[in-house]
């Protein structure tokens, strides 16, 4: 079933690119309608790329972001008919004014202004009919390419296809459910609630539900508008310096990051240019790491910015991230022969998205393991880099970055967190206290168990191992058939 997947939307794939010309001298205007041409999720993989004009030029990369807020609109009938539905009441009635022209069409939803009848402006989003449709259309073409990869490419174990694109799947449905975001959002703006680096528009959640989110209109400078920002007499420097201090906040001090910040959704504050911050929308992909995760990634970003290779290689083979088998004298001098070019450079050139993908690169023959817990925060992070370095070309990521994983880890490690962790587990270490006695009886007649019947479970196993490798055999074979037989079916029509 998924080789015929594959098949059809690869074909798909073609056919639209021909019709779009795509293959014939491509450019961005014909990738923006090739993209929304192949739905929502090749939509979002333009954003993506509209923040990288490090390996796309500038007239590509601006047709691109165009993808972000100004993707073909639905009719404003039909937005009409969805609010009646889920808010109980017409747009007449509900609101004192409502602009039928769109502020915004993105890739799953659609945005106009409107004022209610006490006044405040608002801004409306509404899911596009039968998102959800072609969204999981396009998730199938996903699924069937990354079982194909686990089947065909011998390092797939170290990427983990299937496990990322799960991971993705759970993020874009969640995308579908507007009270999900409206959450996110309530969340984010509690966490810079008395911050000037962020401001999250506050939700009104007697309008909002699963397809309808109503919330307060933003006035703010979209993030790639460096004309405008320079007109405003923003300290262009300070603000690209914050957003990497919003990234390092979200990640290590709140531990939950809004992980969608392509330019669509960032936008400059016009309160205070002296010192700027962002006002940032649809908060509706988040992410959290676990704390040895967190703890893993500082250790990391600490060890190539001192170029520590001895610290990082130790780091990479306790986490697992590689084979703990790996030769660690080995790993290290792979570690410093990849780095050490890079930091040639000046530390203010140097893009950490970049450095990352060279040592995963570098460290494929020690059988390197990418989370999938990770992905969104890689994206992020590359959003981050190209926005800030398309504000301000010298941003240094590094020397922000420095300081504030040295105080973060330092404060790991102190008396006040140890107590800070006993105080809010203590019901759970005191039942785990109390389980041990148990558990040590267990174990000792787990033992004695397993000594007294040695022979027999040792027979057993070798019995359930040739059933096994039989029933391998049998599910490869009908796996060969119906293949051969789904071919067949195809090229005999």
């Amino acid at each position: 079933m998924n080789f015929v997947i594959l098949i059809y939307e690869l074909f798909r794939i073609g056919v639209l690119g021909i019709r779009n010309k795509i293959f014939i001298s491509p450019d961005g205007k014909k990738a923006v309608v090739y993209l929304q041409s192949l739905g929502p999720i090749f939509i979002k993989f333009g954003q993506l790329l509209s923040t990288r004009t490090d390996i796309l030029d500038q007239a590509t990369a601006k047709d691109l972001q165009s993808l972000t807020d100004n993707c073909k609109p639905f009719a404003v009938e039909q937005l009409k008919q969805i609010v009646k539905k889920e808010l109980g009441d017409t747009v007449d009635n509900l609101f004192l004014s409502f602009e039928e022209e769109p502020l915004a069409a993105a890739s799953l939803a659609q945005v106009h202004e409107a004022k209610l009848k006490n006044g405040k402006e608002v801004v409306v989003k509404v899911l596009r009919p039968n998102i959800e449709r072609d969204v999981k259309r396009n998730l199938r073409t996903l699924k069937a390419a990354a079982r194909l990869t686990k089947y065909l490419y011998k390092e797939s174990d170290r990427l983990k296809p299937i496990e990322v694109v799960k991971d993705y799947e759970s993020t874009i449905l969640r995308e579908l459910d507007l009270r999900l975001e409206a959450s996110n959002s309530n969340l984010t703006r509690k966490n810079f609630i008395d911050s000037k680096e962020l401001y999250i528009p506050e939700v009104l959640w007697d309008l909002t539900t699963s397809k309808v989110m109503v919330s307060e209109k933003i006035d703010g400078i979209p993030c790639t508008d460096i004309k405008q920002i320079e007109s405003f007499g923003i300290d262009k420097k300070k603000l690209a310096e914050n957003g990497v201090m919003i990234f390092l906040n979200q990640v290590f001090r709140d531990n939950f990051f809004h992980a969608d910040m392509h330019p669509g959704n960032i936008f400059v504050s016009k309160l205070d240019p002296e010192n700027p911050g962002y006002i940032a929308i649809d908060c509706a992909i988040s992410g959290s790491l676990t704390n040895e995760e967190r703890y893993v990634l500082a250790r990391m970003l600490q060890s190539v910015l001192k170029q520590n290779y001895q610290s990082l290689a130790e780091l990479f083979i306790s986490s697992g991230w590689v084979n703990s088998s790996s030769n660690k004298i080995d790993l290290e001098n792979t570690l410093r022969a990849c780095c050490e070019p890079i930091f040639e450079k000046p530390l203010s050139e140097i893009e950490f998205g970049k450095l990352l993908l060279y040592l995963f690169q570098s460290t494929r023959p020690f059988g390197l393991s990418i989370q999938p817990s990770l992905v969104l925060l890689q994206k992020t992070l590359i959003h981050i880099e190209g926005m800030g370095r398309q504000i301000y070309p010298q941003l240094d990521f590094w020397g922000i970055a420095e300081p504030y994983l040295d105080n973060w880890l330092a404060e790991q490690f102190s008396p006040l967190k140890l107590k800070e962790f006993l105080v809010e587990n203590k019901e759970d270490i005191l039942i785990k206290t109390s389980e041990v006695p148990k558990m040590l009886f267990d174990a000792l007649d787990e033992l004695s168990n397993h000594s007294h019947y040695r022979k027999e479970n040792a027979k057993l196993i070798k019995i359930m191992e040739a059933r096994l490798e039989k029933e391998k055999l049998i599910i490869r074979l009908i796996g060969i058939a119906i293949i051969v037989i789904t071919v067949l079916i195809i090229f005999s029509k």
